[in-house]
């Protein structure tokens, strides 16, 4: 089967946890071992998210103030290759040595005019409380939202249009490479009045990204590793309870998290509904039962 697997930014870096090298690293091992037995089986994309990661390099720009910092879309080029390493080599060390992977930076075409330009709601970056984020949204003119049980800073998040290096993710997987690519989202990039492709400040939602990719590169399932084990009713309540098996259909009047929960249902349908193959979504250790229909919500016709 030709897979792609999603994994979520909290997957490689935990709430609460520093984000040093050495424990994303440990995440990330983690994260390999899951993924082993299914990249020994099957050709597997990999993506991931970078939410916390680009925020971590924002704050640290923001630090040297004699630079204007670095735009969103350098910050999300730099930790495409920082994740994707760690991924390439973690994952690699549990392989046969002759199973070659490849990390791609990938652009990702967005539309200037799209409306989330004036409705923040992707969250990246640490964690604060309410009095935190408020007041560093006054001091950096930062757009904040509710995450949880804190705060963050929320950066527009436009919907994917078009995976400029697509051609050469086929050539790879068709070649038996394990494929790392649109690393948070990809890098947003959007055409002038002159059709010169520029970057664009925002942070396309990985999960949209993730399922425009297996849409063409025609895979058989996608998967969206989190850290809960499935989407629930009722999240957050004493009634809450774990969707096992559904329909995009069963989703159109569910009222889910814009920021969190809501992209990655609204991700795994469209693949549904535009190719007729299957979506999960679960928790990362469950992989290879999400993969068997064991685990996870199973989104399906």
């Amino acid at each position: 089967m030709r897979i792609v697997v999603a994994l979520g930014g909290n997957a490689l870096l935990r709430r609460g946890e520093q984000p040093t090298a050495a424990i994303q690293r440990k995440n990330v091992r983690t994260a390999a071992e899951a993924l082993a037995p299914i990249a020994n089986a099957h050709e597997l994309v990999i993506t991931h998210g970078n939410g916390p990661q680009v925020g971590h390099l924002a704050l640290q720009a923001a630090a040297y103030e004699d630079v204007h910092p670095y735009p969103l879309d350098v910050l999300g080029a730099e930790t495409e290759g920082m994740i994707g390493y760690m991924i390439e080599q973690e994952l690699g060390n549990l392989l046969p040595v002759e199973r070659p992977l490849a990390t791609i930076l990938t652009m990702v075409e967005v539309d200037p005019d799209d409306p989330a330009f004036r409705n923040p709601t992707k969250p990246i970056g640490p964690v604060y409380t309410e009095d935190e984020a408020r007041t560093l949204a006054n001091d950096r003119g930062w757009a904040v939202a509710p995450d949880g049980d804190g705060w963050r800073r929320v950066v527009p998040s436009p919907l994917p249009k078009r995976v400029f290096e697509i051609r050469p993710v086929r050539w790879l997987l068709e070649h038996n490479v394990i494929v790392i690519c649109s690393g948070g989202g990809g890098i947003p990039t959007a055409y002038d009045d002159q059709r010169k492709l520029h970057g664009v400040e925002a942070v396309i939602d990985k999960d949209r990204a993730s399922a425009l990719l297996a849409e063409e590169v025609e895979a058989d399932c996608l998967i969206l590793a989190t850290d809960v084990d499935a989407v629930y009713h009722d999240w957050g309540k004493p009634e809450q309870r774990p969707i096992a098996q559904a329909s995009p259909g069963d989703f159109r009047h569910q009222d889910l998290p814009a920021g969190s929960m809501g992209p990655k249902v609204e991700a795994a349908c469209t693949f549904v509904e535009n190719t007729g193959r299957r979506a999960t979504i679960g928790a990362l250790e469950d992989i290879a039962k999400m993969l068997a229909g064991e685990a996870g919500t199973v989104i399906e016709p």
